[in-house]
């Protein structure tokens, strides 16, 4: 499946869609998304992965270096869930320990 990645901006925030498989064909194109919203000076970023069909251990490193790659320039980064299976995956590797997280992005947009 191929990847799909849409931005949003909702100040100070910069949401970022995926939609697809974050896997070894895709998480290069992740990463960049992430790296261009950084160089043009977003600090608070969004991933919203609820449409995220399959995750892959490449994925989950470009999760994780975009976490720190933002942290590093003073900003931070939530997750919006993916579905329960994938899920479990993040859960695993602990980055629901690392970072806030949600089903609702209401939820991540105002809880500071």
């Amino acid at each position: 499946m191929n990847i799909s990645i849409s931005c949003q901006e909702i100040s100070p925030w910069t949401v970022l869609k995926v939609s697809g498989d974050l896997d070894v064909e895709s998480s290069p194109e992740v990463r960049q998304a992430v790296i261009a919203e950084v160089a043009s000076g977003a600090r608070w970023i969004i991933l919203d992965l609820s449409n995220v069909q399959f995750v892959d251990s490449l994925g989950i490193g470009v999760v994780v270096g975009a976490l720190k790659r933002i942290r590093q320039r003073g900003g931070d980064m939530r997750l919006i869930r993916p579905e329960s299976r994938i899920w479990r995956i993040f859960e695993i590797c602990a980055i629901n320990k690392i970072m806030l997280y949600s089903d609702n992005i209401d939820d991540l947009l105002y809880d500071s």
